[in-house]
């Protein structure tokens, strides 16, 4: 068995890796915004790395989405900036219910533009009182006329206020579906966020009396669970390849400090103590490396068969940054505590990753019940 990645998976990772060159100067800037950074959304489109997002039929680069390409671009992203990973991302996340389940017009009117990334989208499924348990949302569409009225409020809704569209996750008769509602509709408005640890482009979307016709429903009627975890198959293991990539900038940044901070007369690195942490961090860093790329290819074979794939490497690779992470501020000492240094910053943004896409006590229960399923 191969565990290289062939040409096409370097050309992409090369790709990746010259975007983050272009915008390492915006980084720090970009990365303590609660908005889009202009620049760095200008990068985005110069790179093309949104077609990755996309079929080739509406300007995409190849006939399916390739989950591990995507893990890939996230792991060198996120070593730059977490708002330049965010804003990709969301590029999927985003548009991948319009992929699978969107209308010919649906697909023609938004696809080519996501993959130019001359529009931003936002998957409206988080609620204030409902987070992991989707079927306590109260956000409802009605049927009134020729077309269908939706109420509710959606929290914590990445790229909110910045993005073209939502992708909103409704209650719709006995079930649940998913609607395509233009931002710009009477009745949407958006409050940001309050500050969280990792600035991110975040608000709360108010759905008030917005009236979209019958074609605005993605799918049939009582999809939208389906949707979701379809999307989760693919994106959710995009988790694990973004932490991957935190965890080794901050492995980085540890190397460097300690090959030259000399203690008791000799590098911290010839410490056994600092030794044994270094050790620990690559050896964690490559099996999360593994499992994900595993896992994300295959999402790519059939994202919802091995969705349970998807959510031990975001498990795994999630909680493995924290503590990477951790220890790497540990090695640093007092110089890893400097408010706005490279590490600092990681430290703040690997926390959010044990959370979003699923938090880790929900994806240990769903692992679980597969496992009883396999084997009982």
């Amino acid at each position: 068995m191969n565990f290289e990645l062939d040409a096409k998976y370097l050309d992409v990772q090369e790709q990746a890796r010259g975007f983050a060159r272009s915008i390492e100067h915006l980084a720090v800037a970009a990365d303590d915004m609660s908005e889009v950074h202009p620049g760095l959304l200008e990068a985005l489109r110069e790179s093309e790395l949104s077609r990755l997002m996309v079929p080739s039929e509406y300007g995409g680069v190849s006939t399916s989405l390739d989950p591990l390409a995507i893990c890939l671009v996230r792991e060198v992203l996120m070593a730059t900036s977490c708002q330049a990973d965010s804003l990709f991302a969301m590029q999927g996340i985003g548009s991948f219910a319009i992929t699978v389940s969107g209308s010919d017009k649906q697909c023609k009117q938004w696809l080519p533009r996501i993959a130019s990334a001359e529009c931003l989208p936002a998957f409206a499924l988080t609620e204030p009182g409902s987070g992991s348990d989707l079927k306590s949302i109260k956000a409802e569409v009605v049927s009134e006329g020729d077309g269908l009225r939706l109420n509710g409020k959606k929290s914590f809704i990445s790229n909110a206020g910045a993005a073209a569209y939502y992708i909103a996750f409704a209650r719709d008769g006995g079930g649940f579906s998913m609607f395509l509602v233009p931002a710009d509709s009477n009745g949407v408005s958006v409050e940001p966020t309050p500050d969280v640890i990792a600035p991110h482009v975040m608000g709360e979307v108010t759905f008030d009396n917005v009236r979209v016709p019958n074609d605005a429903r993605l799918g049939e009627g009582g999809d939208g669970l389906d949707l979701v975890l379809a999307t989760l198959g693919v994106f959710r293991v995009s988790v694990a390849g973004a932490a991957v990539g935190l965890a080794q900038a901050a492995l980085e940044e540890a190397v460097r400090h300690t090959s030259t901070r000399i203690q008791f007369g000799r590098p911290l690195n010839r410490l056994g103590p600092v030794a044994q942490m270094l050790a620990d961090c690559w050896t964690e860093i490559e099996m999360a490396r593994l499992i994900t790329y595993r896992a994300a290819y295959l999402a790519g074979t059939d994202s919802l068969a091995n969705v349970h794939y998807s959510s031990m490497a975001k498990l795994g690779a999630s909680e493995m940054a924290s503590r990477v992470v951790d220890r790497c501020v540990q090695m640093m000492g007092r110089f890893g505590l400097i408010r706005n240094s490279k590490m600092e910053r990681l430290y703040r943004q690997a926390r959010p990753m044990r959370i979003y896409e699923g938090a880790s006590e929900v994806l240990r229960q769903s692992i679980a019940k597969k496992l009883s399923e396999e084997f009982l």
